[in-house]
């Protein structure tokens, strides 16, 4: 049996080599260089380790951070993003309609939070600028400025009388 330092090393190694992130960059790559069933290979393998959608298409830093290792986040081909861009869990980043010239555009040193949905206005491009913040289950629909910081409202609580009256 190895001793734990080398146990250690090996499980760091693995896991920097099958990072999610490492395998979007190599689907990238592959895909940019011909290689289109290469690349589709290693988004499936991406998808069945860390159950995501990470196309090759998208155009990607290569210092991007996927937060809880991807888990959950959908990407469209559609999106660019930028340097120093983090991204929690179960994010959708989606272009309408699929194959027109609708893009997002994530800019450098954006964070966004778990549960987010961005999602294009018809046809058009949607960008998120330099420095903003996205919290916590909010759905963007239109340009955030750079350094902004874009948050729900906050949660409203009803007892079962209230409940009943909203639903009539």
């Amino acid at each position: 049996m190895a001793p734990p330092q080398i146990e250690r090393m090996r499980g760091l190694w693995r896991g920097w080599l099958l990072s999610p992130e490492r395998l979007w960059l190599a689907s990238i790559a592959l895909h940019r260089r011909g290689h289109l069933r290469l690349a589709f290979v290693v988004k499936q393998l991406n998808t069945i380790l860390y159950s995501n959608s990470l196309p090759p298409g998208a155009s990607v830093s290569a210092d991007i951070h996927l937060g809880h290792n991807s888990f959950g986040i959908i990407v469209n081909p559609q999106v660019t993003i930028g340097q120093r861009v983090k991204i929690w869990h179960n994010v959708t980043l989606t272009a309408r309609p699929p194959g027109s010239a609708a893009r997002i555009v994530i800019e450098d040193d954006v964070m966004i939070g778990t549960g987010a949905i961005v999602v294009t206005p018809q046809g058009r491009t949607l960008t998120i600028g330099r420095g903003a913040r996205i919290g916590a289950g909010v759905v963007i629909t239109h340009d955030v400025p750079a350094g902004a910081t874009v948050v729900c409202a906050p949660p409203r609580v009803l007892t079962a009388d209230e409940a009943r009256e909203e639903r009539g």
